[in-house]
């Protein structure tokens, strides 16, 4: 009897523990502490990085504005001179080329030698200038077949002619830049030397080289002509110098 008392005091004391136990809460951790009514979402850091951004924002577009604004009150400069273009792409245009001058003399005598054997058959001198089927290349430039329907005006050519030379300066020589031209290509701009291969008004050889007064040189007047102006100015002084150098030799 003592011992089944004993037994069943010692489970009581256990249950006694273990309701005791579970009855025990555990410390649980305080919660979050709750935004007070009408505080701002705005905290100090988002504060900072609002404020760079509107800065860095800001600041660029304000440089981009005044930066155009000094730009547009510079003044707008002439642009190079033909020559200072020709020096920047393959050295100057108008210096003695000593190989065009060669082929230049060669097609001269070359000319002679036929206009003697044609008299002495009795025959016309032939025309040292044909008239080409398409704009010669060179330089990166290809062929180019000329505008359908378009016809070389000599006249007009002629017109544009005495007035940029005018503009040049050599309005008391407009004679012999008439004589020069009419005897190297008659005025028309698909002129073409049957000996030189020389093209254009002013018999540029090679005819790329008028390209430094325009990408348009194989089939406009007024580029061949600024060229051309440029040309006897750098080479010979004026067009009267030319018109003398071209009497002499035959070619200028």
């Amino acid at each position: 009897m003592r011992e089944r008392a004993a037994s069943q005091g010692t489970r009581g004391r256990r249950r006694s523990t273990q309701r005791s136990g579970r009855g025990a809460a555990s410390p649980a951790s305080p919660p979050p502490p709750k935004r007070p009514r009408g505080a701002s979402w705005l905290s100090p850091k988002r504060v900072i990085i609002l404020g760079v951004t509107l800065v860095v924002i800001v600041g660029g577009g304000g440089f981009v504005a005044y930066t155009a604004y000094e730009n547009s009150k510079r003044p707008v400069s002439a642009p190079p001179p033909l020559e200072e273009w020709a020096k920047l792409f393959g050295g100057d245009p108008f210096a003695p080329d000593a190989e065009a001058d060669v082929q230049k003399a060669a097609a001269a005598q070359a000319m002679r030698r036929r206009v003697l054997e044609d008299r002495r058959k009795g025959r016309d001198p032939l025309d040292n200038v044909k008239i080409a089927e398409e704009a010669p290349g060179g330089d990166g430039f290809l062929p180019k077949n000329f505008p359908q329907g378009s016809n070389p005006d000599p006249g007009s050519n002629k017109a544009i002619g005495k007035e940029m030379n005018a503009a040049a300066g050599f309005g008391a020589e407009w004679g012999c830049l008439e004589k020069l031209w009419h005897k190297e290509s008659g005025w028309n701009e698909r002129a073409m030397n049957r000996y030189s291969g020389a093209y254009g008004i002013p018999q540029s050889l090679p005819g790329s080289k008028m390209a430094s007064a325009g990408g348009d040189w194989q089939t406009n007047p007024a580029t061949q002509i600024k060229w051309g102006l440029g040309y006897i100015k750098g080479r010979y002084g004026s067009p009267c110098g030319a018109w003398g150098h071209s009497q002499s030799v035959g070619w200028y």
